[in-house]
């Protein structure tokens, strides 16, 4: 059994997730019943939640002790830690679209119940909600929100621009993620501190912390991309070598001694049999095990952001929830 994610242990965190699944749904709500169904849909899916609550811990960071951070969690703080998620939200909707793909989170995928055109449309519903959260938080948290969505969109055109492409590089693959996953990690940490009230130079902290974060987490999902199953990832494996989004492990593999026959099978669309083999080939390589050490490079920069605030409770649950993403690969 995959031991708990650190994250959960913060003080009073049970309470604080309720109340941002509370925040969620009541966000989404819609006059149209059709929208309200399709913008609930994938909140009601379920999912770790994980931006809002780096709010929350960076909006807790100076607490002390359990009745301190319940204390520094305000209605603001989770609202600006929902907004954080509805983009995350938002933009799965829209890439689910561009993927053509049928499940998320172990459900049908918007596109796939009601159509390309109103998933797009409910993905661009979350994201105005988002923005209509942020605004009443005031002027830096809107402008920090737009300028996510902006490095999400530059990130993803990044990314499209490399598909099929066996020679991209790992300076292409990590622009791309920066702007694709680290920025919404970065962001939601940033919005807790902004909205906590935390002094400028803790909340550039604590962004670098999510920053650093977002880029070990993802590094850690394209390994499980290589590595896991359907049912363990709640979507097909293998979906980004299918697609030509050639991760980490792939690129490292492409460099290494199955390099040649994993560059025969890949440059265009694969399934299949062909697709099970790339796969073995990059499990065969080196490139799962390099990824993994890059990854760990990631986390101890996350960690070393945290070393300021010692043993607080929210600087803890962080630090586990860092540290936590390497004990999952090393679990399996």
């Amino acid at each position: 059994m995959p031991s708990p994610n650190p994250l959960l242990q913060l003080p009073g965190m049970d309470g604080f997730r309720t109340r941002v699944e509370d925040t969620l749904l009541a966000s989404v709500a819609a006059e149209d019943e059709l929208m309200a169904q399709m913008g609930a849909h994938l909140i009601q899916a379920g999912g770790k939640r994980a931006r809002p609550l780096f709010a929350i811990c960076a909006a807790a960071i100076p607490a002390a002790d359990a009745a301190d951070v319940d204390a520094l969690v305000t209605d603001d703080v989770v609202r600006g830690g929902v907004s954080v998620e509805l983009v995350q939200a938002g933009s799965l909707l829209h890439d689910d679209v561009i993927d053509e793909a049928d499940t998320r989170r172990g459900v049908d995928s918007v596109n796939a119940r009601w159509g390309n055109l109103k998933a797009i449309l409910a993905g661009d519903f979350l994201l105005a909600k988002a923005s209509e959260i942020a605004a009443s938080l005031g002027t830096e948290v809107a402008g920090l929100l737009a300028q996510t969505i902006g490095r999400l969109c530059e990130g993803e055109v990044h990314e499209l621009r490399m598909v099929y492409d066996v020679d991209r590089t790992e300076a292409s693959y990590t622009a791309a993620i920066a702007g694709k996953t680290a920025a919404l990690f970065a962001t939601a940490a940033r919005v807790g501190a902004i909205v906590g009230g935390l002094p400028r130079d803790e909340i550039d902290r604590l962004t670098a912390f999510g920053q650093a974060y977002g880029m070990a987490f993802q590094v850690v999902d394209d390994v499980l991309d290589v590595i896991a199953t359907d049912e363990e990832l709640g979507k097909p494996a293998g979906h980004d070598i299918a697609e030509g989004v050639y991760n980490l492990p792939v690129l490292r593999a492409l460099a290494g001694p199955t390099g040649p026959e994993l560059r025969a099978l890949l440059g265009r669309p694969i399934e299949g049999a062909d697709l099970e083999r790339a796969r073995d080939l990059v499990r065969a390589s080196d490139g799962v095990a390099q990824s993994i050490d890059v990854a760990r490079g990631y986390v101890a920069e996350a960690v070393a952001a945290l070393e300021p605030y010692g043993d607080r409770p929210a600087a803890v649950a962080l630090r586990g929830a860092a540290e936590h993403l390497i004990v999952e690969l090393d679990e399996r």
